[in-house]
């Protein structure tokens, strides 16, 4: 009976153990599956902004395609025609225009 006792005791130990293992592993997976991924993909958009020039032909995430006028703390002047600019937060630039072109060949 006692040698029943502690071998129950044993196993749900063990069993106690291996969970944990498996939640650790199950919290690695997600994080190099999805945190860094956002992260690294997130510093490089934050690059790219920060790289952004007067001059330069960006992209839209509403798929406006134009060059920057005029840069301000959280708005960029595009020109997207001849003589016709719009107001756009900077937040909503994806991308440059060159890339766009690349990525659709």
């Amino acid at each position: 009976m006692l040698t029943s006792i502690l071998l129950q005791e044993a196993a749900a130990q063990g069993n106690g153990m291996s969970t944990i293992i498996m939640i650790v592993l199950m919290i690695a997976i997600f994080y190099f599956f999805m945190i860094r991924p956002q992260n690294k993909e997130r510093k490089r958009m934050r690059d790219f902004l920060e790289s952004l020039q007067v001059g330069s032909k960006v992209r839209t995430a509403s798929g406006v395609y134009g060059k920057v006028k005029e840069i301000k703390d959280t708005v960029i002047i595009l020109e997207v025609a001849d003589n016709v600019k719009i107001k756009i937060d900077k937040n909503y630039i994806v991308g440059s225009a060159e890339e766009a072109t690349q990525e659709s060949k």
